[in-house]
């Protein structure tokens, strides 16, 4: 059934002309076989128990043994009960009828209800979620194995029909959301935009900055019948069918979602603010080749206030500096940061700053942090050039761009210090642990990198155009 349900059903070819291509057909064995799934069918105790948990109802048996609830299950194909443990009072187990055996489950009990990973408002639908699972499992465990061979999320046709039609609905998107679709030229039920399709337009876009970017899977609850964007089959189960990307919105299997690549795509509509946001989702989202918070702050700095004494050393009020990040998260790149509203040079300064300690994932990144502190350490200054040199090319594109940026912008300010004061060491001493941060929280191993942390961007301002 499996074999021919996958031929009839599998996604047609994918043609170079636009006109010809046809999206895949999602595959809807698997919903088929949800739909055949058995039903749940509570088995109520004909006797009042006592000592009944008051979180379960009449299902609950009281305490008998697992041949006991064979004989009360048997031949009823999903049928259930729910009993408390001879050997282990206190301790509840859901025995549940299928494949012509009687299945029993440790039942567990937290506000939800669980036996695995799922938690479920009732048992009701706990028991409807496994006999689904135990269902599909037993009839398509090979279909299954072998659903990421001939993934839909590789063809290109959706980019060459849609790229222009999708380009133009992102470029709205700061402004407005909208619901696209496309129609086939037979008037077939309409398929929305997907995420996939959306991907793969920004992908075939040359004006989008290619920064590679891991998705951000987080198991998700679907309402309604849903199918996996990178294979084009059905989420089967009633909650957690699959994962989310909370930053573009694709929707794949778990097991799908190990094997798409990092090209994750932000929608803007998903990122609630710019201070705390990843950097290279924000980028992306904003399809920039560095934060505009960097290039509007810089850009400020560098118009009025280079030969600021003291520029980065001299903090600007706190309450200043925290309406200059609200005014990005609220309006990004319009966030009017002129003198006529902050006169004061430090309020940007020091915004800049804030948003360099409020990343998740410094600059300098955390996989990257004890390789440049060794390189710090090395004696040689040409052998510690190199190594350093060496590790910047580890840093993601979007980090080394603007750790970059961030550079030549110092550097310039080096060329004043007989206004500001502010030289390489004095800057390394500001954002040394501005940009780079241990991995682990700890307070001792911070102290001790401190004179390295300051090192490392003293060198980097100092060699920008050697090291860049």
């Amino acid at each position: 059934m499996a074999a021919s349900s996958n031929s009839s059903l599998s996604g047609s070819s994918v043609s170079s002309d636009a006109e010809e291509y046809q999206p895949p057909i999602w595959k809807s064995y698997l919903y088929q076989l949800q739909q055949e799934a058995p039903r749940p069918k509570r088995i109520i105790c004909p006797r009042e128990v006592e000592n009944r948990p008051k979180y379960y109802g009449r299902e609950f048996h009281g305490i008998i043994s697992r041949e006991q609830a064979d004989e009360i299950l048997a031949g009823v194909e999903g049928a259930y009960i729910l009993r408390e443990s001879q050997r282990q009072p206190g301790c509840y187990t859901l025995a549940l009828r299928f494949g012509n055996q009687t299945l029993n489950y440790r039942l567990f009990y937290d506000g939800k209800h669980f036996v695995g990973e799922k938690r479920f408002e009732s048992i009701h639908d706990l028991v409807t979620d496994g006999l689904i699972t135990l269902y599909i499992e037993t009839k398509a465990s090979e279909y299954i194995s072998k659903m990421t061979t001939n993934p839909i999320y590789e063809h290109i046709g959706y980019a060459t029909l849609l790229r222009e039609k999708v380009s133009r609905r992102l470029s709205r998107a700061k402004n407005e959301t909208r619901k696209a679709s496309v129609t086939s030229e037979e008037n077939a039920p309409v398929e929305k935009i997907t995420s996939l399709v959306r991907r793969a337009a920004l992908t075939q876009n040359d004006n989008h900055f290619n920064y590679e970017k891991a998705h951000n899977f987080k198991v998700h609850t679907f309402r309604g019948p849903h199918w996996c964007e990178y294979c084009a089959n059905f989420m089967w189960g009633l909650i957690a069918q699959g994962v989310r990307c909370s930053d573009c919105g694709l929707n794949v299997h778990k097991q799908c979602s190990k094997y798409v690549p990092n090209d994750c795509q932000p929608d803007l509509k998903r990122i609630k603010r710019v201070y705390c946001c990843d950097l290279t989702t924000l980028v992306k989202a904003h399809n920039t080749q560095r934060p505009m918070v960097v290039d509007s702050c810089i850009r400020e700095i560098e118009a009025r206030g280079l030969k600021s004494e003291g520029l980065y050393r001299v903090s600007g009020f706190t309450e200043h500096i925290e309406d200059v990040k609200m005014a990005f998260d609220r309006d990004g790149d319009k966030a009017d940061i002129s003198a006529s509203i902050y006169p004061d040079i430090n309020i940007i300064a020091g915004a800049l700053k804030l948003y360099f300690r409020d990343l998740p994932i410094p600059v300098i990144t955390y996989d990257t942090y004890s390789k440049f502190i060794e390189a710090a350490k090395i004696s040689n200054p040409d052998e510690r050039l190199e190594a350093i040199h060496e590790v910047l090319m580890l840093l993601p594109a979007a980090h080394y761009e603007t750790l970059r940026y961030l550079m030549i912008h110092l550097k310039k300010v080096t060329l004043h210090e007989k206004e500001n004061f502010m030289n390489a060491e004095n800057l390394g001493i500001v954002f040394g642990p501005t940009l780079m941060r241990p991995p682990e929280d700890s307070t001792l191993a911070t102290l001790n990198d401190m004179r390295y942390q300051k090192l490392i961007v003293q060198i980097l301002i100092e060699n920008e155009d050697v090291l860049f």
